[in-house]
């Protein structure tokens, strides 16, 4: 079985910044795309950054030049780091990855994190 398991989210003041870390664990071999999404009250899920194995990054134009996404193959973890923030990126962060398992269900299958909240407010 395989899991993402999230931290860094929390509450931070307009201009500050944080990161959030994911980690696959259980029984995760490799993971190719990593992205991290968010959810914010009322609205729809949306892609926030994604990275693939060789390090291609893809980001939500709202982020570009704020929010820089990174990851650590040998740990099979994505860091996302969130500068100059605003209130408007409050939300739910969900890490999700196409995570190779040698579990059960051997094979490639995608996953998701429980979130992590994340809150911009003086």
């Amino acid at each position: 079985q395989v899991q993402l398991v999230e931290s860094g989210g929390g509450l931070v003041q307009p201009g500050g910044s944080l990161r959030l870390s994911c980690a696959a664990s259980g029984s995760a071999v490799s993971a190719d795309v990593m992205a991290w999404y968010r959810q914010a009250p009322g609205k729809q899920r949306e892609m926030v950054a994604a990275i693939r194995r060789s390090g291609t990054t893809n980001y939500a134009d709202s982020v570009k030049g704020r929010f820089t996404i990174s990851r650590d193959n040998a740990k099979n973890a994505v860091y996302l780091q969130m500068s100059s923030l605003k209130p408007d990126v409050k939300a739910v962060y969900y890490c999700n990855a196409d995570v190779y398992s040698s579990g059960s269900g051997v094979g490639w299958s995608n996953y998701w994190g429980q979130g992590t909240q994340v809150t911009v407010s003086s």
